[in-house]
């Protein structure tokens, strides 16, 4: 970038940065926590994907960090495994990210069914609130959704005698105050990000009121924080287990980074992303989390739009953002731990209530009732199992819908205008599954009939029924009947298996 451009564009990314920062620097803590890990494991995350990931992304203006999106699933594996076990994980998830990308895979993460990453959103919303009202109330989350559901009523008869409901007041504030803002903020402070309001009056009122509730608890060296990946750690791997859970982050980390891409893309007017290099660009990423011990990281569309919606025109942006955070916490760390957990908790409530997207699933119904029976099945299985089984779900249910659709095959025989012809006329996919079905048919055809049998509206036809037609033409030659094959687009590779038949009497023929 040239000086005089830089001149020009530098206020505006600064300003963007800032925005940006303000609305990842609660975000970062909060999912954190909502991992089992360190609200200090969030900020690295987020200053990596600032300063390394701003700087090597395909796309200019994604924004990267820890996301809500893999809370569920990272909360599990340290339940599981242990914290340190992340290291491996992420280091291996990261370098499947970085070849996928290499190898210009990127565009196949994209080919997941839109129902399916609605429905897996609304299960890990679902589970966030869950889990997180429980942290609203200065408990500690149940290792399920539906351990976090039952236990509710036992967690909110705990607080109330307790000094739990000043942490659920807290918690119900930021809530309020977020929602508020949303509806209501003026235009001329839409940059106002309105986490951090929430976050910000709930410190406040805490500290004036002196309430005891449980604080954000930050080391003031930054470096405490960060567990540095041990090579005996990498013998783990090993692990069939280790190695599902790498590549279950590698695909959901990338098939949200991706997505929220293409959703920035559609947000302006500026560069188009590459997503071959934004996914190497976010395997480095998660490689070097792997190595410090942070929380794996993807592109965010919360962050993201705020980013372009501040005016950010070049990746500059987002490697601000990076750097006002390891600022932020160099320099302000006794800020952080006066922030109530209960409140970046209330932050997590209305996030993951956001992610059930009420309006993408009645969108869904324009394609049909399967979309959204997929949406519902894959996120109530997330629910009720876990993360990895609900995408798998998810994704058997459009494998089911896609072999339904490709073996559907109308058959009919009608009668032609000339004396002796009729028409069997198939429309769909004729595939060896639809064979006894045109049996039938065919049996019913009188002896000495020529049937015409067009191909061109079928999406495809396997040799299984080509066969059939063939030995049909030719068992029933003797008795006069003939059969005439219309298919001018594929009038070349049928001539040749069809003329095979010539020897005996009246073949099948091509027209």
């Amino acid at each position: 970038m040239r000086a005089a451009q830089l001149k020009t564009v530098l206020p505006r990314e600064l300003l963007a940065s800032v925005v940006v920062f303000l609305v990842a620097l609660p975000l970062c803590m909060g999912i954190a926590i909502a991992s089992g890990m360190p609200p200090a494991k969030g900020l690295i995350t987020g200053i990596i994907g600032g300063l390394v990931v701003g700087w090597l992304a395909g796309s200019p203006l994604q924004v990267s960090g820890p996301a809500a999106g893999l809370a569920v699933l990272v909360f599990e594996l340290v339940r599981q495994h242990g914290m340190l076990m992340l290291g491996p994980i992420l280091l291996l998830a990261g370098f499947l990210q970085l070849v996928a990308g290499r190898l210009r895979l990127g565009c196949w993460f994209r080919v997941t069914a839109p129902a399916v990453v609605y429905g897996m959103l609304a299960g890990i919303g679902v589970l966030i609130v869950l889990s997180q009202v429980h942290v609203m109330l200065d408990g500690a989350p149940k290792p399920s959704g539906l351990d976090n559901l039952a236990g509710f009523p036992a967690a909110v008869a705990q607080a109330i005698p307790g000094l739990g409901w000043q942490a659920g007041l807290l918690g119900l504030s930021t809530i309020l105050v977020m929602w508020m803002w949303d509806k209501f903020r003026p235009q001329k402070l839409r940059f106002v990000p309105g986490a951090l309001l929430g976050v910000g009056l709930a410190t406040a009122a805490s500290l004036m009121l002196a309430l005891q509730v449980k604080r954000v608890e930050v080391p003031a060296n930054l470096a405490d924080a960060i567990d540095w990946l041990r090579p005996s750690d990498l013998l783990n791997l090993a692990d069939p287990n280790l190695l599902i859970a790498a590549f279950a982050v590698a695909f959901i980390a990338s098939a949200e980074t991706l997505l929220s891409a293409a959703a920035v893309d559609r947000m302006h007017n500026g560069q188009r992303s590459d997503f071959d290099k934004e996914l190497s660009a976010q395997g480095v990423g998660n490689m070097l989390c792997g190595l410090v011990g942070a929380l794996p990281m993807t592109g965010v569309i919360v962050r993201s739009s705020a980013n372009v919606q501040a005016g950010a025109t070049t990746r500059l942006s987002a490697m601000f953002h990076g750097l006002w955070l390891l600022a932020f916490v160099l320099l302000l760390s006794s800020v952080l731990q006066s922030i109530p957990v209960a409140s970046l908790a209330g932050v997590l409530v209305y996030t993951g209530i956001k992610l059930v997207d009420l309006k993408a699933f009645r969108g869904l119904a324009r394609y049909g009732r399967m979309p959204m029976f997929t949406y519902a099945a894959t996120a109530l299985a997330i629910i009720f199992t876990d993360l990895l089984t609900g995408v798998l779900v998810g994704f058997g249910l459009t494998l089911v819908k896609l072999a339904w659709k490709a073996s559907r095959l109308k058959v009919s025989l009608i009668d032609l205008p000339q004396d002796g012809e009729m028409e069997l006329r198939l429309i769909g996919a004729a595939t060896f599954l639809k064979v006894p079905a045109l049996t039938q048919v065919l049996a019913t055809v009188p002896a000495g009939t020529t049937v015409h049998v067009p191909l061109n509206n079928l999406s495809y036809v396997d040799h299984s029924c080509l066969e059939l037609l063939e030995e049909w033409g030719r068992a029933n030659a003797a008795k006069g009947s003939k059969l005439v094959i219309e298919a001018r687009g594929l009038k070349r590779r049928l001539e040749g298996r069809i003329r095979t038949t010539t020897r005996i009497g009246s073949a099948p023929s091509v027209v």
